[in-house]
């Protein structure tokens, strides 16, 4: 059932003529994490590695579909002060009680997020729930892939404060899909217990906020040595001819870089790999061979096809955390 399931969506997703660009750093990040785990999750997680990487997406797809998600992908952490923030609690109920949940639901909550995700995914473990396991491992490393994003911990996200709108597309999205599979290394040894999950991904949260300003000045500074008809191209992609930044422009930006986007995808890995392998220590480490549920619930099904329908057919709900690349 799963593996039919997964076959299903893989097909919904090469037929779609347009999909958010970040679809693809997604994908990879979920499929490498797989290669990191111990013989002993890998009985599992080989097998369905299809799924895992394909439902990498699908909390983007629930942005379409309910507003509570969109805040679980970001921080607008520099809105709490300078860094290192003190001012912002880390534990969720102190923090509730400072600053309202309201308040942070609207600046987001993806530190306290990944926590909740981690409790459900241990659950499943212990519940030897091989449905929410699945379900559960493909989401959470969304979460975490979206935490070592440096504009999804700041508040000029996509530029828009600063004339650069589109760059984080551009980060996120164009120069892994150009360079990713050509140029990088994902090998990167094995999955590790963490000790403390939640000091962690503050860590993380943290090093992605540091790094947001020179995401946004590094481009700034390299558009200035670009005239237009070099910094952008014309492009064909899925029958459609689309704006992009050229190839020229994104390898000189990287380069500019010093490869910060491979290694916020190679720690990206890292950190999802642990996360699983955290979940299911913590779980008793029950055995992945034979496990109890095989199948999804017809409302698990359900909801799968709600999240594509909504995906192709609805508008976002909530503020656009990120676009496509111009």
């Amino acid at each position: 059932m799963i593996k039919r399931l997964s076959l299903f969506f893989i097909l919904i997703l090469i037929t779609q003529k347009s999909f958010c660009w970040g679809f693809y750093a997604h994908r990879m990040i979920n499929q490498y994490a797989v290669f990191l785990l111990p013989p002993e999750m890998m009985a599992l997680y080989k097998p369905q590695i299809a799924f895992i990487s394909e439902h990498a997406v699908d909390p983007d797809k629930r942005r379409y579909a309910i507003p509570e998600e969109g805040p679980r992908h970001y921080i607008d952490i520099d809105y709490y002060g300078k860094y290192p923030y003190p001012e912002l609690p880390r534990k969720w109920k102190d923090a509730v009680a400072k600053f309202s949940e309201d308040t942070l639901n609207t600046y987001g909550i993806v530190p306290w997020w990944l926590q909740t995700m981690l409790y459900r995914l241990t659950t499943a473990f212990k519940e030897k729930n091989q449905a929410k396991i699945l379900k559960y491992s493909a989401e959470i490393g969304h979460y975490i892939a979206d935490a070592h994003v440096p504009l999804h911990a700041c508040s000029n996200h996509n530029g828009q404060y600063s004339d650069q709108k589109g760059i984080h597309g551009f980060w996120e999205s164009r120069i892994p899909e150009l360079l990713a599979e050509k140029e990088w290394d994902f090998f990167i040894g094995k999955a590790e217990y963490i000790k403390d999950p939640a000091d962690f991904i503050w860590k993380r949260v943290l090093e992605s906020a540091a790094a947001a300003d020179t995401v946004l000045q590094f481009e700034k500074e390299l558009s200035k040595k670009f005239p237009g008809d070099q910094k952008y191209s014309f492009e064909e992609r899925n029958g459609t001819t689309i704006r992009q930044y050229s190839s020229a422009f994104s390898i000189a930006y990287n380069t500019m870089l010093k490869g910060m986007v491979e290694r916020r995808m190679q720690q990206s890995i890292y950190a999802i790999a642990g996360f699983w392998y955290t979940a299911w220590v913590n779980a008793g480490q029950p055995d992945l061979k034979n496990l109890e549920y095989k199948t999804f619930t017809e409302e698990e099904l359900r909801e799968f096809e709600a999240l594509n329908n909504s995906w192709r057919n609805a508008a976002i709900k909530g503020r656009e955390h990120e676009t496509p690349s111009p």
